[in-house]
């Protein structure tokens, strides 16, 4: 089923508390955040930021955007204030912010793809030889209240989705090898050492750029992972072993979440052909930190 369409370049779908949905929409003629009425059939912007790619909404309202046309993480509020709040760490400038999540001690997650969108995809196409692009994907952990960043892991081949698990881990994944990461959470904020967790490519799906995406838990303890350019929804176990693949419309997902408690809902949003596609599940999500 289709809930929406007619959008550019989606990312970062959120489900709000009335029914209705955050995404942004990245195509440079939108570059905002953008609300979805419940129905589906009405689109309003909240804010324009550039090329927004990863939202997350914490308990007050906020909108927390990872922005990429002017590397940053950015605050909204629904009545469209953005406010800068983080562009590097320890003097390190931000290359290219992707996904972000909260975690339970109310810091923002967020991952850094590693390189400017420009080196990998000039003119908006990723080049035929992006596997020999130097990559320095990472992972910062962002204090909100008092505005520091902290690095927890860098090298990663494309860093791009995240979220914490039901057994308190976080993950990350690398869209140029598959790998979904694990990584113990200690209770300070910091992160054990990386740990291979599951692969989400398909041998069989054709070649060229593809991998993971956005992902999510969901309360059954599988993982939903969005796999670009394999036109579907890999779910992985609580082992990481291969559980399902579940096909989308589009050739292009780049995201997915659960819809609200009850519904058994997940929305993925699909780049190929601009919309917010809905699949019935037998589960719903794993409650976000908020």
């Amino acid at each position: 089923m289709i809930f929406a369409s007619g959008l550019s370049f989606p990312e970062g779908p959120v489900a709000l508390a009335d029914g209705s949905w955050l995404c942004v929409e990245g195509g440079a003629e939108r570059g905002c955040v953008t609300r979805i009425s419940p129905d589906g059939k009405t689109k309003s912007v909240v804010a324009k930021t550039g090329r927004p790619n990863g939202l997350a909404i914490d308990a007050e309202g906020y909108i927390w955007v990872a922005e990429s046309q002017t590397p940053s993480l950015l605050r909204l509020t629904l009545d469209g204030k953005v406010e800068v709040v983080a562009t590097a760490c320890d003097g390190q400038a931000f290359l290219f912010p992707n996904d972000l999540c909260l975690g339970p001690d109310g810091a923002i997650y967020m991952t850094d793809s590693g390189v400017h969108i420009g080196e990998f995809a000039p003119g908006g196409k990723i080049r035929p030889d992006y596997m020999q692009v130097k990559y320095d994907g990472r992972i910062y952990r962002i204090d909100v209240k008092i505005g520091t960043v902290r690095q927890l892991d860098f090298g990663i081949k494309f860093t791009n989705g995240i979220a914490f698990g039901s057994d308190g881990a976080l993950y990350a994944n690398e869209t140029l090898t598959g790998m979904i990461y694990r990584y113990e959470w200690k209770g300070d904020g910091s992160i054990g050492p990386r740990q291979g967790f599951g692969n989400v490519i398909d041998p069989d799906a054709p070649p060229g750029w593809k991998g993971p995406d956005g992902m999510a838990f969901g309360s059954d303890g599988n993982l939903y992972v969005a796999v670009y350019a394999q036109q579907d929804i890999t779910v992985l176990g609580r082992d990481g072993s291969l559980q399902k693949r579940i096909p989308t419309q589009g050739k292009l997902p780049t995201n997915c979440a659960f819809g609200l408690p009850g519904q058994k809902r997940l929305y993925v949003t699909e780049y190929e052909f601009g919309q917010l596609e809905v699949f019935d599940v037998q589960t719903d999500g794993l409650p976000l930190f908020a």
